[in-house]
């Protein structure tokens, strides 16, 4: 609104009239003016005064300003004095007064008569907005969201209307944070455990929201949290037993009992029923973390999604994830943006997230200014259009308010929520942590704040709502109870838990048996499956050159010959499906495949409608559900990881655009799939698919670091494979559902091979037989003189040069399955060679990279003899970006490998 324009009475009058007959076509300004002066009962703006009409357009930008700004005085902040003043929110900011307070304004929505004194909005605004509580809410797009937070924030001040005995239960939890952490120290001094002391407000802040959503239906939460508190939430949110807890203190466990390598006591998850006051039963379930924060966020969701799926048409009800975020992370680690984003995704949404900083104002030693960019920690969550509550973390009333509207808004509109609890660290980064080494004077504030319980026990018995008597009994019987927990504990041998997890784990092995699983399809099912892919909606036209990659795919099929990567793949999938598994494929760009091969999701050529044919095989089959994920690797990796742990009937792949791109979920691999069973006891099938392989590509397209994983491989924690044809893909893939245990699997997967006229199988490799972890070479005769161990696309360029050289005293035997190692097997193909002398390991990766280095110290105990290489010299970067060098390089390799090859076909002389 130009305010110069309100001082015509002609120009208000004819604005008048406007809004009357169509109150949309004038700005949310003027329309709130007009309604102002009807809902004041003015006799028609015409009549009115300019000046006055003037202060009413201010005095509605100063409440619109209050909604928008009001948090930049909210006293929030327990270590600083509330701020009194801003100059946006001034009075004469708005061209208003002293002398204006005791006029009389409408404020409609806001306060409940026609019109009130100037002084009582301001007033009404401040208690709203500027009290404990501090809200950004106005970047919100949708008008119905802001209405709806308006309805529940003005009427009620924001202040919590709460019985005498809800204020009880607050200082029953807040005792019991504030008491355990004291006992903590008492008992195991110096020891690391994280205190939540200071913070101890999320104690009452997660009961009332377990309370509330389950009022909407919630069955199930699933929380992630680094370490900060996360043994107080263990002990009074999940209620895990004290002496289990004491047990991890004193490490009390046989050794002979102890599994895996295990984690620290702050890093274990836990899963437990919880029985609500009304009978309903809550499982609540908080994920294991390691130490990198915030690396947890995307795997709660992925679990949270995984269960909801379960559950179906409630499940984005009956399951609810909660994040529990430091400052300093959620400012600081993408992993955190790139969960944020997800919230909205089709296929990674979970109906929102209740995100909780615990906002020590510090992470580790560094201060906010030197932290972030950003007024608040929050401020990345505005790319969400979601309300972001700022709460004082010694008003506990208040910041269960703020757990009460976070779970309305979050079941209302199925969106996320963010509570930045400001509140602080009463000691240092870990209880061996001098703070005042570089806080000096903020822990000298901090020094001289009291214990939360003891001051919200004060507050209650002052005002009479219990005795001081009352108060200390509530504080013994949490002492009285932890001190039976450790006498019952200290000095004795203990039991190692056993894992809890869900119910769907119950007849899954976590031992890898390389024992042969039946993975064959009959050739009736094959044909049957072939023939409704390639059936396509009446009047649903494919693109000219897309028929023909479909018509050949069952030509193949129908001939017995010629299946390619792909139709192997969609033959993998289908079968799947119709037996009952649900196969889910995540990742950029992968319903049609990087390389154009796969096209499991089919777009008319004229309408632009989608057609996805395995999800049109037959009645009552389970789902294939193939999602183009977000341009984001660890994010979505964390995510499909959560999935695969919660769902093991579920076939859950995530490929990379290109193997290298890996790189960037690195510590998902470390942290998650390569360690989560030997640390957590937490069982995985995950599929990742690498494109891997030297084509010319340069450095960042050429290798998926075949190397990082097998480094990573020991005691059967991962299967890393390097197939090379489409029927051992076939095989692998529905190996990962149809064996009796889980572990991830790790494909380096083809990208030139996709179209290679020679990595082709047949239907009847498809329908006898399984997965092989060495292949032998059946044109060879056992009196060969040269053995060559290869894995992946190398071994069709060295068969090609046996070929046109008639090496035929060349033996070449291709290793499938890296690890497990594949001991047996390679014996009994290595005892066929009796005469042979020289016995070569052959790759196309720099020999610091690749499989050579894992393979070496394996195979060459089995043979007993010299075991030479053939590849690319060690390098620094996995390829050159020089295609000529590149060629050069590659030809060198099968030179050395087999034999230089001359023009005339022959060994060259």
């Amino acid at each position: 609104m130009n305010l110069s324009e309100t001082l015509s009475a002609d120009f208000i009058d004819a604005q008048y009239r406007k809004w009357k007959s169509d109150p949309s076509s004038l700005s949310d300004d003027w329309q709130f003016f007009f309604k102002g002066f009807e809902l004041a009962g003015a006799a028609g703006p015409a009549d009115a005064d300019p000046e006055q009409a003037l202060r009413q357009a201010n005095v509605g930008e100063l409440i619109r300003r209050y909604r928008d700004l009001g948090h930049l005085l909210a006293c929030m902040d327990p270590l600083s004095a509330c701020p009194t003043s801003h100059p946006l929110l001034d009075l004469d900011a708005f061209g208003l007064d002293v002398s204006d307070l005791d006029r009389a304004f409408a404020a409609p929505g806001l306060i409940e008569q026609t019109a009130a004194p100037l002084r009582e909005i301001v007033g009404r605004l401040k208690q709203t907005y500027c009290h404990s509580i501090g809200v950004e809410y106005m970047h919100l797009q949708d008008p119905d969201e802001r209405r709806w937070l308006q309805a529940r924030m003005e009427p009620e001040k924001n202040q919590a209307e709460l019985t005498a005995a809800e204020r009880v239960d607050i200082l029953n939890k807040l005792s019991a944070a504030s008491l355990f952490e004291g006992f903590l120290n008492k008992k195991y001094v110096g020891v690391t455990r994280f205190s939540l002391e200071g913070g101890e407000a999320l104690i009452p802040f997660l009961d009332v929201l377990r309370r509330r959503a389950v009022e909407s239906g919630c069955r199930e939460i699933i929380f992630g949290m680094a370490h900060r508190g996360r043994l107080n939430v263990l002990r009074n949110i999940l209620e895990k037993p004290a002496e289990e807890i004491f047990s991890e203190f004193e490490s009390c466990y046989d050794p002979q009992d102890l599994v895996g390598s295990g984690d620290v006591k702050y890093h274990i998850g836990y899963l437990t029923e919880h029985k609500m006051a009304d009978g309903t039963s809550l499982s609540l379930y908080l994920v294991s973390n390691p130490s990198h924060l915030e690396a947890v966020d995307p795997v709660v969701e992925g679990i949270a999604r995984a269960r909801q799926d379960l559950l179906a048409a409630d499940g984005d009800k009956a399951v609810l994830p909660v994040l529990l975020h430091g400052d300093a992370a959620f400012a600081g680690q993408g992993v955190v943006t790139e969960t944020l984003n997800m919230s909205q995704l089709k296929g990674y949404r979970t109906g929102g997230t209740v995100h909780v900083i615990i906002n020590n104002q510090i992470g580790y030693t560094t201060l906010p200014e030197d932290a972030r960019s950003t007024r608040y920690s929050t401020d990345v969550a505005k790319m969400l259009m979601v309300p972001i509550f700022h709460v004082h973390g010694e008003d506990p009333e208040a910041v269960v308010h703020v757990a009460r509207l976070a779970a309305d808004y979050r079941y209302r509109f199925g969106k996320d929520v963010v509570i930045d609890l400001v509140c602080y660290r009463r000691y240092g980064h870990n209880e061996g942590d001098e703070p005042y080494f570089t806080q000096p004077t903020m822990y000298q504030r901090i020094r001289q704040r009291p214990p939360l319980n003891r001051a919200y026990g004060d507050r209650l018995v002052a005002e009479g709502v219990l005795s001081k008597t009352e108060v200390e009994k509530i504080e013994q019987g949490v002492t009285s109870g932890l001190d039976a927990a450790f006498e019952e504990i200290h000095g004795a041998t203990c039991l190692f838990p056993d894992p809890r997890f869900f119910p769907e784990w119950e007849t899954i092995s976590g031992s890898f048996t390389p024992e042969s699983v039946d993975t064959a399809v009959d050739k009736q099912t094959l044909v049957k499956l072939a023939s409704r892919l390639a059936d396509l909606p009446a009047g649903f036209t494919v693109h000219p050159r897309l028929k023909g990659v479909l018509d050949k795919r069952l030509d193949a099929v129908n001939t017995g010959e010629g299946i390619d990567w792909a139709g192997a793949e969609a033959l993998a999938f289908a079968s799947l499906i119709t037996e009952g598994h649900t196969v889910r494929l995540s990742g950029q760009d992968v319903g049609r495949g990087t390389f154009s091969q796969r096209h499991s999701v089919i777009w008319d050529y004229e309408t632009g409608q989608s057609h996805t044919p395995l999800n049109s095989l037959e009645a009552g089959q389970a789902p294939f559900e193939v999602y183009n994920s977000l341009l984001a690797e660890a994010g979505v990796l964390g995510f499909e990881y959560g999935y695969a742990v919660t769902r093991p009937q579920v076939l859950t792949l995530w490929e990379a655009q290109f193997g290298d791109f890996v790189n960037n979920a690195q510590c998902v691999i470390d942290l998650f799939i390569a360690s989560g069973q030997t640390k957590w006891q937490q069982l995985c099938g995950l599929t990742l698919l690498l494109p891997h392989g030297w084509e010319g590509l340069g450095p960042e397209h050429s290798s998926a670091r075949l190397e990082r994983f097998l480094q990573l491989c020991a005691n059967d924690n991962m299967q890393v494979a390097n197939p090379t044809t489409p029927a051992q893909y076939f095989h692998l893939l529905r190996r990962q559902i149809k064996a009796p245990f889980r572990k991830p699997l790790i494909l380096m997967t083809p990208k030139s091979l996709l179209r290679h006229p020679m990595a082709v199988s047949s239907l009847k490799d498809l329908t006898h037989g399984q997965f092989s972890p060495i292949l032998g070479d059946a044109e060879a005769t056992t009196s060969a003189k040269k053995v060559i161990f290869c894995s992946g696309k190398i071994y069709y360029q060295l068969i090609a040069r046996r070929q046109q050289i008639n090496a035929d005293d060349t033996a070449i035997i291709r290793v499938e399955m890296l690890h497990p190692f594949p001991e047996k097997a390679l014996e009994a193909v290595i005892g066929r060679y009796k005469k042979a002398k020289d016995w070569t390991w052959v790759q196309e990766e720099p020999e610091n990279m690749g499989a050579w280095q894992f393979m070496r110290l394996r195979l060459a105990p089995l043979l007993k003899k010299p075991l030479d290489y053939v590849g690319r010299n060690a390098a620094a970067s996995p390829a050159t970006g020089f295609p000529k060098i590149y060629k050069m390089e590659q030809d060198g390799i099968v030179d050395r490998a087999i034999g230089p090859h001359n023009q005339a076909g022959g060994m060259a002389g």
